[in-house]
């Protein structure tokens, strides 16, 4: 069966329309995390002073990515005292409160990607998130009030920021 012109065609605009965010985490906690997100990223150690980065596709819907704290791994299995997944290193699940979550929708090929940091599942780590063209969100105590967190899942406190952008995110800031 032959791919019709007109059916590549739209496929490679698409594509070019739509690229990957990339997520830069930067460990300034004085101990070892293990940075978790789903439905991409996640499954490594990050030591103190660290940095790494994930790249997120674009059209990604309620994306989320959180450290873990105290963990433990033989392989690909262990366990974490906050914010574990299951006992896997790699997450397919949220974790187990408490977790501050760093939370994102990248748009495919929108105008606009959403953001936000949400401690309605709980707060174990101090957090900064923010996107090159939006607001710097900062989250250092468990009562970091909205519009800087979602306290409750009422709260308004979702920001926007222009598509195609990178993000940081800063653990124990």
């Amino acid at each position: 069966m032959a791919t019709s012109p007109v059916l590549f065609l739209l496929l490679a605009v698409f594509a070019a329309g739509a690229s990957a965010a990339t997520f830069n985490i930067k460990n300034n906690c004085g101990f070892t995390i293990w940075p978790a997100g789903i439905p991409v990223g996640g499954g490594f150690a990050l030591g103190s002073g660290q940095t790494s980065s994930i790249n997120v596709p674009a059209g990604t819907q309620a994306g989320r990515i959180w450290a873990r704290t105290g963990c433990s791994f033989n392989g690909g299995s262990g366990s974490c005292q906050t914010g574990d997944c299951g006992g896997q290193l790699s997450c397919s699940l949220s974790g187990r409160p408490p977790a501050t979550l760093a939370e994102y929708t990248i748009g495919g090929g929108s105008t606009q990607d959403f953001y936000d940091i949400s401690v309605i599942d709980g707060f174990n780590l101090a957090m900064d998130f923010s996107c090159s063209t939006g607001d710097a969100l900062q989250c250092r105590d468990p009562s970091c009030p909205p519009p800087q967190a979602y306290q409750h899942p009422n709260d308004v406190a979702t920001h926007a920021c222009s598509g195609n952008n990178n993000y940081q995110i800063t653990f124990c800031p």
